[in-house]
This record gives structure tokens, C-alpha cells and sequence, in this order.
């Protein structure tokens, strides 16, 4: 039988839960605290080098019941400070399952911690807002001390630690896309592949650099925290703008925003989920969609665009395209992975758009 490993988690205000912990055994694990919705893709979530710094709380009450498999990890290794969850299941069951999630949070060194009353601590932090916290199996005293010296996402440079170290490549397009990688999942490479070879550089790469590989299409992919500390990739990118089609997802798209001139800022709590609604001003249609992001672009503070996209929950800015260069972006995750696959055609889109450029240049 399984040793049981009490432990508890205290949020920077004070506020304590308590649970048993799992994964490997550390005394203090700590980061900012968020929720996410999602009721399958655990493993993906996890991966998702977006969530470095954070401690991710599943409100889906069930985690662990169809365990993981090499092939749905989104990136090679796992950034996230942490998991949350209800109840751990006890076996799993798929056929294509490798290992069981308690072996692969140990494998991985994500710390984590299950028994916890999750609606709680996803109705707190809807409340009071995304704050650093702190769980292990330390004294209270300890874990607060943790939770309020933890810095949280703001005025953080979190890029230069999930971005390649090294350039490479994927796929065998006729086009090229270079994709910054500001955090990028495995699933955006693929869907990228399928329209171009895709060439993926690190987030600090220049634009010179850029256009001597003559790209068709330059990708700004997601990636963790302040857009506002991206700056190499923001000044890298003004350079670009207008000489080459750009398309940016997430983190891309506030990088993008920036670069125009837009205003970013922190939102409450942030959207982490795979279930949220967008509407397309253009076709009137919805989109339910993937998002993680703590970060938002204050709508209306981005010159000479049209804002193409709005999130039905909050009215917050989800997508815009620039009056007079090829550049777009949308602040949520077409390529889904987890989630609805609705926004796959913004692919096509960024393909489309490299093509009106071609014909009007040649």
C-alpha cells in the first residue's frame, strides 16, 4: 500500500488547504497558482511550456485515469512549478498508455499534491485573483513564508528559460516559416508543418538573422509570462514588420500587440481552459477554443488594426490583423492539443497570406 504523504498548500494571503502529496517528494514547491478547466489533456497542460512558474490546479475532479503516453507530451521536458488535483485515480486505463501520471510527475520532478477541495481553490483564486502560493510537506510556517516570497509572472523574463537552445527544423514545405519560439508546443510545430518547412529559432535570434533564411512567413508562438519581457523578440520584430507575413498565437499575439504599440496588462485570474468561447466579428461565428494566458491586450490600445476576435466570457481582445502589412494574431491556441480543433483553419489563413504576399511581390 502506498505510504500517504500529508501536506498542505497556503496561498500568499494566508489562505491553506490541505491534501496529500504526490509525485517526487521536495519540501517546498512553489509558483503562482492558476486554475484550468480542461476535463482531458492532463498530460498535455502539463508539458505546455506556458505554464513555467506556475502551479497548475485541475478543477476537473477525476486526473489520472487514462495515464500518459510519450507521444502527448508537448514539449521534452516540463516547466510548471507544480500540480493540483482532486483525486489521483488509482489505475489507468488506454491502450495507448505507457505509464501511470504519479510515475510521470516523479519521472518529470513535478511536485504535486491531490486531495484537495479544487472548486474551492479554483472559486478562491476566481475571487481574489491568481497569486503565488506554496505546498509540500514543510510546516505552515514554511510554506507561507514560500508562497509570499514567491515573485509570481509580472516583470519576470520566463522565455529564456523554456526557448531552444538550438535551431531546428521540421517538415519538408515548399515554403519556409521561421518560427520564434517563445515557449512553442510540439502540437503548433506539426500543425506549421503541414503548410511549410519550419524552421524554429530561439526567442533571441535577430532579425537580420530572420531574413537571411529568406523565410516566407515568420510564426510568434506562445510561450509563459510578461509579454512585457520579451523585449529582444518585440525589437527583433519592428524589423520584420511589413517585409515578411507574420502570424502570432498567445504570447505572439501580446508580442505582436506590443511591437504595433498596443497596452498590455495582467488579468485577474486568466483564461487556462479549453472550453472558451470566441466570437469572430468577421463571420459572427463562435469558436469554442484553447487558451492559456495570464496576460491580455487591452482592446482599442493597438493602432491600425481591426480586432477580428472577442472572448464571450470577459469582452477581452482575442484576435487582430493589421490594416496595411500582413500580420495577424489571436490570443488563443488554434492548434488546440488539448481541446476543440474550431480554430485550425487560422493555418490555412497564415498559408493564405503568404501567398497574397507572394503575388503582390513578384
Amino acid at each position: 500500500m502506498t505510504e500517504i504523504r500529508e501536506g498542505a498548500l497556503v496561498l500568499a494571503d494566508g489562505a491553506i488547504f490541505e491534501g496529500e502529496l504526490i509525485g517526487p517528494e521536495v519540501p517546498i514547491a512553489a509558483g503562482e497558482v492558476v486554475f484550468n478547466t480542461v476535463l482531458s489533456g492532463y498530460q498535455e497542460v502539463i508539458t505546455d511550456p506556458s505554464y513555467a512558474g506556475q502551479i497548475i490546479n485541475f478543477t476537473y475532479p477525476h486526473i489520472g485515469n487514462y495515464g500518459v503516453t510519450t507521444a502527448d507530451s508537448e514539449a521534452p521536458k516540463a516547466f510548471c512549478r507544480g500540480v493540483i488535483v482532486r483525486e489521483l485515480s488509482r489505475r489507468r486505463s488506454n491502450w495507448r498508455s505507457e505509464d501511470d501520471l504519479d510515475s510521470f510527475l516523479r519521472s518529470e520532478k513535478i511536485p504535486g499534491i491531490a486531495g484537495l477541495d479544487t472548486r474551492r481553490l479554483t472559486r478562491y483564486v476566481r475571487d481574489n485573483g491568481a497569486m503565488p502560493g506554496a505546498f509540500g510537506a514543510a510546516s505552515i510556517e514554511q510554506l507561507s513564508a514560500a508562497a509570499q516570497s514567491e515573485p509570481g509572472t509580472s516583470g519576470i523574463d520566463l522565455v529564456s528559460h523554456v526557448t531552444t537552445k538550438e535551431r531546428y527544423t521540421l517538415g519538408e514545405g515548399q515554403r519556409l516559416v521561421v518560427a520564434y519560439d517563445l515557449g512553442i508546443k510540439k502540437s503548433i510545430v506539426e500543425q506549421l508543418a503541414e503548410i511549410a518547412t519550419v524552421v524554429v529559432v530561439p526567442a533571441h535570434t535577430s532579425s537580420a538573422e530572420v531574413l537571411s533564411l529568406k523565410p516566407d512567413g515568420v510564426f510568434l508562438s506562445n510561450g509563459p509570462g510578461d509579454p512585457m519581457m520579451a523585449g529582444p523578440v518585440i525589437d527583433a520584430l519592428r524589423q520584420l514588420l511589413g517585409r515578411v507575413p507574420i502570424f502570432g498565437i498567445c504570447l505572439g499575439h501580446q508580442i505582436l500587440s506590443l511591437a504595433l504599440g498596443g497596452t498590455s496588462y495582467k488579468m485577474k485570474f486568466g483564461h487556462h481552459g479549453g472550453n472558451i468561447p470566441v466570437k469572430n466579428m468577421g463571420k459572427g461565428s463562435i469558436e469554442i477554443t484553447s487558451q492559456n494566458h495570464n496576460f491580455a491586450i487591452e482592446s482599442g490600445s493597438v493602432p491600425n488594426v481591426t480586432e477580428t476576435h472577442v472572448c464571450l466570457n470577459d469582452g477581452s481582445l482575442s484576435g487582430l490583423k493589421c490594416n496595411d502589412i500582413p500580420a495577424f494574431s489571436v490570443q488563443y491556441h488554434p492548434e488546440a492539443s488539448p481541446g476543440p480543433h474550431d480554430s485550425r483553419y487560422l493555418f490555412r489563413e497564415f498559408a493564405d497570406l503568404m501567398s497574397a504576399f507572394e503575388g503582390a511581390s513578384s
